[in-house]
């Protein structure tokens, strides 16, 4: 019996071992496409996405969302989505943009699509590594992000008009404003 417990165990770590070294030389090799033009094999794309989501799910657990139902907060945010995010994620009055058609994978459409405030928080903050979401944490408080996840809250339910009149009432960005300033005075 030990014999035969033996036996599966080093045919099993041999196994591991042959697939370290397929997964390097694989990697190594240079051999997979990365290019965005191409989509992931299904074994990695379901694995990527899988990471992805269970990533997202972890370490937004624990992030306590405030009151968004603040209709100075939502317009604020609709500002921000206008300026930041229609350009990947769209608009109730879009169904395409010059970069989206280069993303992959591609960005949902959250005018369409319903997201967990506190996963929508934790992603505009941190971002997603290999994708076209910036970590807008860098460069935006919490505040102002919470103010994007209010109008996300909305987003879904807004018409094409309903929208471009939340837009055109949404505050201006004094960050946006300082930037543009700031470029002008050296150019």
């Amino acid at each position: 019996m030990m014999n035969f417990i033996k036996h599966y165990l080093l045919i099993f770590v041999s196994f591991l071992v042959l697939i370290c070294l397929v997964s390097t030389a694989v990697i190594y090799s240079g051999i997979y496409n990365i290019g965005a033009d191409e989509p992931h094999i299904q074994p990695v794309y379901k694995a990527l996405n899988v990471l992805r989501q269970r990533s997202i799910e972890q370490h937004a657990k624990g992030i306590r969302v405030p009151n968004l139902d603040d209709p100075a907060l939502i317009l604020k945010g609709a500002g921000q989505y206008a300026a930041m995010c229609t350009e990947c994620h769209l608009a109730p009055d879009m169904t395409h943009s010059e970069i989206r058609p280069g993303l992959y994978p591609q960005p949902p459409n959250l005018s369409l699509h319903r997201v967990a405030p506190n996963e929508a928080f934790w992603v505009i903050k941190h971002g997603i590594k290999m994708s076209a979401m910036p970590a807008w944490g860098f460069n935006h408080d919490d505040p102002t992000i919470w103010s994007m996840v209010a109008f996300l809250m909305k987003l879904p339910d807004l018409s094409p008009a309903q929208y471009r009149e939340m837009v055109t009432k949404a505050p201006p960005d004094d960050d946006m404003e300082e930037e543009s300033d700031h470029e002008h005075m050296h150019r």
